[in-house]
């Protein structure tokens, strides 16, 4: 009996020392690419000569080819919800662990340093000036003109959340929340006034101006709102997409928008058309940039959905 034992149990030594070890070289490849499968990009930003997309997956994704290359740059930590870039080339973030990162021209050196309020930072700008602006929970608005190292907090006291912000110029900015709060400043952010609300408690997703007074808003359900009042009054503009769109942004000039459904929309005449792009899929677009030297367009979603399209009309 024990020598039966030994022979099966030699017998189990030898099959195990016959079998080859996993073949790990095409999961050693896959994590090797810079841009992976898991990633979701929830931010896109420009300087002109690089792009920077803030991933969920605590890493940004910098590129200085337009898009063609990309390198894989880790933030312990980070989900980055917001980018911006500077007028001296440098970028900002916002993530949802209450952080503010910068990083030079380059996209290759990042910092980051911690933010107190707002609670829950939604959105981020950096003005003419070089000021960073982080809005969010409570209504507040919060100003660094020391690239983090103190902030000025502009308290709106009131329970809503501010998710769109953007300065047209030195002076001129507007912040939009939910519940249809549209705020207004025009003395560089010092003060900001309450505009009249949006009607039904409009939910924004986002918000561009392309001058002091003419601006476009996005919401649920595909709904676009135009105002040329600078944010008084709004009228709703057709979207023939029926997407909702999720980031809205200016190419040249021409306000864009991206969002469900893999949809891209450009805004021709008074509606908000489709833009046919190859290879086009079903996953949302949560993110977009111009990239206006070469008239293009940077986007970002889920599953590794990163890519530059022409802006180029037929």
């Amino acid at each position: 009996m024990k020598h039966t034992k030994l022979k099966a149990a030699m017998a189990a030594l030898a099959l195990s020392a016959c079998t080859a070890a996993p073949d790990m070289t095409a999961i050693q490849a896959e994590r090797a690419r810079p841009v992976q499968r898991y990633d979701i990009t929830q931010a896109l930003a420009s300087n002109g000569r690089v792009i920077v997309a803030g991933t969920q997956s605590a890493a940004v994704l910098v590129s200085d080819d337009q898009g063609q290359r990309w390198t894989r740059i880790t933030l312990s930590g980070a989900s980055m919800i917001g980018l911006a870039a500077c007028p001296d080339g440098s970028f900002v973030g916002i993530d949802f662990h209450h952080q503010v990162w910068s990083s030079d021209a380059a996209g290759k050196s990042w910092a980051s340093v911690k933010l107190e309020r707002p609670g829950v930072p939604l959105a981020l700008t950096c003005d003419p000036k070089g000021r960073w602006w982080v809005a969010g929970s409570q209504s507040v608005i919060a100003m660094s003109d020391d690239r983090g190292a103190h902030w000025t907090v502009i308290d709106g006291k009131e329970d809503a959340q501010i998710t769109a912000l953007q300065f047209v110029d030195a002076n001129v900015g507007y912040a939009a929340g939910e519940f249809g709060h549209v705020l207004a400043t025009e003395d560089g952010g010092q003060t900001w006034t309450k505009r009249a609300p949006i009607a039904g408690e409009f939910y924004p997703y986002a918000m561009v101006f392309t001058s002091r007074d003419t601006g476009w808003i996005s919401g649920l359900a595909g709904q676009v709102l135009h105002t040329q009042d600078g944010g008084r009054t709004w009228a709703p503009q057709t979207n023939a997409t029926h997407a909702p769109l999720y980031r809205l942004f200016a190419h040249r000039g021409v306000p864009y928008g991206v969002g469900a459904g893999g949809t891209v929309a450009r805004l021709q005449g008074d509606a908000w058309q489709a833009v046919p792009y190859p290879d086009a899929g079903p996953a949302f677009i949560g993110a977009g940039a111009s990239l206006d030297a070469q008239d293009a367009l940077a986007l970002g979603g889920p599953g590794a959905l990163l890519r530059v399209i022409s802006a180029r009309t037929n």
